[in-house]
C-alpha cells in the first residue's frame, strides 16, 4: 500500500490534461431584478480556474417554490422542504468530480442552481432519472448548453469584490 502512495505520478498520455478541483469558496451576492430581491451564493473559487474548457457545459436547474412570504422570497417551511433536495442534488450532479458548482439564486419564487459539467451525458440522464420517477418535492425544469469561454458564469464573477 505505502509503495502506490509513493510511487511516481504516472504520466500523462497525449491529450489527457490534469485537472485539480478547487475547494469551493462562497460568497454572498445581493441584487435586484425586476424590482424583486434576488440573494446569490457564488462559488468565488471558481473565478481564476483553468481549465475552464473541460467543464465546457453550463447545466442551470430551476426548481419553483410553492409557499411564498413577501417578494417572491420562500417562507422558512418552503427552505425546509427544498433546500434538503438541492444540497442533495448538488452532491449527485458532482459525483464523480463531472461537474463544479457555480452559484445558487433565490429570486421571484424560484432556486436556481447553475453547475459547470465535464460530461453533459452523465448530467442529463441524471436529471431525466429524477423526474421520471418522481424523486422531487417540487416540479423543476433545467437547461443545459455547451458554453466553452464560461460566457454564462462571466457576470457572477465580475460582481466579486477583490
Amino acid at each position: 500500500m505505502l509503495k502506490k502512495l509513493f510511487s511516481k505520478k504516472e504520466d500523462l498520455k497525449e491529450n489527457e490534461v490534469r485537472v485539480v478541483i478547487p475547494e469551493e469558496e462562497f460568497g454572498i451576492l445581493e441584487w435586484k431584478e425586476d424590482d424583486l430581491p434576488c440573494i446569490g451564493v457564488l462559488n468565488s473559487a471558481l473565478k481564476d480556474f483553468e481549465p475552464k474548457k473541460i467543464f465546457s457545459w453550463h447545466l442551470s436547474v430551476i426548481i419553483d417554490y410553492e409557499e411564498l412570504i413577501e417578494k417572491g422570497m420562500p417562507s422558512q417551511e418552503e427552505r425546509g422542504i427544498v433546500d434538503p433536495f438541492c444540497d442533495q442534488l448538488d452532491e449527485e450532479i458532482k459525483a464523480g468530480g463531472n461537474a463544479l458548482f457555480l452559484i445558487r439564486e433565490t429570486w421571484n419564487g424560484t432556486r436556481r442552481m447553475v453547475w459547470r459539467v465535464y460530461d453533459p451525458e452523465i448530467a442529463d440522464a441524471h436529471l431525466k432519472y429524477i423526474l421520471e420517477h418522481h424523486r422531487y418535492p417540487r416540479q423543476f425544469d433545467y437547461h443545459m448548453a455547451q458554453d466553452m469561454e464560461w460566457e454564462q458564469a462571466k457576470w457572477y464573477f465580475d460582481q466579486i469584490k477583490t
